[in-house]
Parts: structure tokens; C-alpha cells; sequence
């Protein structure tokens, strides 16, 4: 299965499952984990952005970052848990 295909799988299965709790009005966030794959890629995603009629797309942070202004234009929401991934400093690294 391609990652385009593991995405609207994804992405058919997500709605499916939070259609209940989205029928009314906005669809509410919750904190996103591991499951939750970018909707481009197939990586983890960290942005969940929400449009009318409750449809939701979720991001790597590299393909919100080339999305971004498009994404605001159009969004009625987003969820953004980009400040999870921090530089950490591995030892023998150079700084």
C-alpha cells in the first residue's frame, strides 16, 4: 500500500470514527499521537488543520511549514503541536 493510499485510509477511517462527536457544530481537538499520520507523507503528523463542513487534513510539520499560508486563508481551525519536537542535544554532538 502506497503512502497516498495509507493516507486516505487514514484519513476516511479518522473521519468515520470522530463523525459522532463532530456532528455538532465544530469537530473539537484532542492531543494527536502517533497514529495520527500526515496526510501528504505518511509521517507523524503535529497539525491538525479543520475546514467547514468538518473535514480535517493532519501535517508533518515540514509540509504545514510549505502549506501554511494557503492552510490560514482557507481554515476555520488549526491545531498546532509543532512545539513537541525540540532540538535536543545528544552527547558528542557538535553545537
Amino acid at each position: 500500500m502506497s503512502a497516498r493510499e495509507s493516507s486516505a485510509n487514514g484519513l476516511e477511517q479518522r473521519q468515520a470514527n470522530r463523525g459522532a462527536s463532530a456532528s455538532r457544530g465544530l469537530a473539537r481537538t484532542w492531543p494527536m499521537n502517533a497514529m495520527d499520520r500526515c496526510d501528504r507523507c505518511g509521517a507523524q503528523a503535529y497539525v491538525r488543520v479543520l475546514f467547514h463542513g468538518r473535514q480535517e487534513l493532519l501535517f508533518c510539520a515540514h509540509h504545514y511549514r510549505q502549506h501554511a499560508p494557503a492552510l490560514a486563508r482557507s481554515a476555520v481551525a488549526i491545531q498546532d503541536e509543532t512545539q513537541r519536537l525540540v532540538r535536543c542535544e545528544w552527547p558528542g554532538s557538535s553545537s
